[in-house]
């Protein structure tokens, strides 16, 4: 069996920049569209987006353009009254235009079906009632149900972060839903190795690299100060501690295969930032494309892809890829 290549990306917002230049760094580095290096690609939120798009045959410039052009589009600029409608409404932004602009920059594919993907996908998503959706193509070992849904839903679905935007309805199917990465697919990367492994038939973990990009981490020690405080730092957990957790699950489960965790130290990068950055901060876009450059110039993606890159690959017996060289 040909060795296969599985993507996984994380949910972040506008942070979806640094994995978006990583990947223009990789298409530059192969002459190929990402699609046809990762036969899989899985996201949770902004992953979703992009891994989406990528499937749908969107260059990796393009994606990045994406964020850096209509970015602010999707998040309005900050103002008081967002805070006042995000308590009035339990919400700021508008779904529907995020599922618009990528109804636009899906072009030919903005109304194909997941089955019509070329590619394997994992989307995730949860239900108001609880329940995790997995939006992936139907195959014969898998339960069949989520490939008819529409390519560009699933993404928005799983980017409709709560209190950032208004749920998204698939309906027909799943109904109400909001970003999968409430709960532990904020990075998705087991979820996604156990689709690969257990549910198609075309992947073993012998035979697969595994390449998990974050969307940027901030370690801070300082102490949230107040409610409000406190609640924007439990959201922020919410969606950024599995992370972590992920990772370490699938290093321990599937130890046989070729792991690397992407993910740049912001505060390594920039020792001046003095807080992290808000998935909706687009005042931050020139920032974090600079960010992006500079993690992406650490990245050889020719010895990853080879399997003989060390500083980025999950350790066989110590899991430290949170503590990978930043330069």
């Amino acid at each position: 069996m040909p060795r296969r290549y599985l993507l996984s990306i994380d949910g972040g917002g506008i942070r979806g920049i640094l994995p978006a230049t990583a990947l223009v760094k990789l298409e530059q580095v192969t002459g190929k569209p990402a699609r046809e290096i990762f036969s899989f690609a899985a996201g949770t939120s902004t992953g979703a987006l992009l891994s989406a798009a990528l499937a749908a045959g969107v260059p990796a410039t393009r994606i990045l353009d994406i964020y850096l052009r209509r970015g602010p589009e999707i998040f309005t600029p900050r103002a008081p009254w967002n805070t006042i409608k995000r308590v009035a409404t339990g919400s700021m932004y508008s779904t529907q235009k995020l599922y618009d602009v990528l109804a636009e920059e899906f072009g030919a594919a903005s109304g194909w079906k997941l089955n019509d993907s070329p590619i394997d996908l994992l989307l995730t998503a949860k239900g108001l009632d609880g329940k995790p959706w997995y939006f992936v193509r139907d195959n014969p070992k898998n339960s069949g149900v989520t490939g008819r849904f529409g390519l560009a839903d699933c993404a928005t679905a799983s980017a409709a972060a709560p209190t950032y935007f208004k749920p998204w309805i698939i309906r027909d199917g799943p109904g109400t839903l909001v970003d999968g990465g409430v709960g532990v697919t904020g990075n998705p990367v087991y979820q996604a190795c156990v689709e690969a492994f257990y549910y198609t038939a075309e992947y073993t973990p012998e035979e697969t690299t595994v390449v998990s990009l974050g969307t940027g981490r901030f370690v801070s020690e300082g102490n949230p100060n107040g409610l409000w405080a406190w609640l924007q730092w439990i959201l922020g957990e919410l969606l950024r501690s599995p992370g972590e957790q992920q990772t370490e699950i699938v290093h321990r489960h599937f130890p046989e295969m070729v792991f690397y965790r992407l993910d740049a130290d912001i505060k390594a990068l920039d020792p001046n930032l003095k807080a992290a950055i808000d998935m909706d901060d687009v005042e931050a876009i020139d920032r974090l494309h600079r960010y992006g450059l500079q993690f992406a110039a650490l990245i050889d993606w020719e010895a990853i892809l080879a399997g003989t890159d060390t500083t980025f690959r999950v350790a066989k017996k110590k899991t430290q890829w949170y503590q990978y060289k930043t330069g």
